[in-house]
């Protein structure tokens, strides 16, 4: 199993893959988003503990409602954008534990705890899984963090456990209207080795 992948897929996971925020008018199906979480859902969390939750934003009336959440500069694109991934987590993960982690004691490790940062930790790990497995499919992404959480919390969430983390829209990008890539840090401006 253990293979480097070819260049060509170096290139869509990382080295080409861009920030899309302008959209071709093709749909993204339901099938494509089950493959997308289905994997997404394999990559690590701590004690197997799978916190996020996935909501995508497809019905005009689903882009409706959460037009009025988002920053003035992330309406149009998001509007534009076929999906729009709520990236959230699920405050009580924990009750999931037992059919996702060996150890049956592991669901006591996080009820009745402040579980904030391993819910933020994990679930953008996971949210950053999204993004790869959707350019593993073909698929161009938009994440950002330019909107009101609690007024997306207040407009999908409201009554449950769920909480968003971030938003990624996602589809077919225009890449006639992408921006030059801006630079990296070099390895060794971000990078140590001891």
């Amino acid at each position: 199993m253990a293979f480097p992948l070819d260049a060509m897929s170096l290139d869509q996971l990382f080295r080409e893959a861009r920030t899309h925020s302008h959209w071709l008018e093709q749909p993204v199906s339901d099938d494509t988003l089950r493959d997308l979480y289905d994997l997404l859902k394999f990559g690590p969390t701590s004690a197997n503990s799978s916190p996020a939750r996935f909501l995508f934003v497809k019905s005009a009336k689903a882009k409706e409602k959460l037009r009025p959440c988002l920053d003035a500069g992330n309406v149009d694109k998001t509007m534009a954008a076929p999906v729009t991934v709520v990236v959230a987590y699920d405050l009580e993960f924990y009750e999931e534990m037992p059919k996702l982690f060996h150890n049956p004691d592991a669901r006591n490790w996080f009820a009745g705890k402040d579980n904030t940062a391993p819910l933020l930790r994990n679930g953008s790990l996971q949210g950053a899984y999204l993004i790869l497995a959707a350019r593993a499919l073909g698929l161009d992404c938009g994440p950002m963090s330019g909107f009101n959480n609690a007024a997306v919390d207040e407009a999908f969430f409201a009554g449950t456990n769920w909480r968003s983390n971030f938003l990624v829209n996602l589809g077919y990008g225009n890449g006639s209207q992408l921006h030059p890539r801006n630079a990296r840090l070099p390895f060794e401006r971000a990078c140590r080795i001891a």
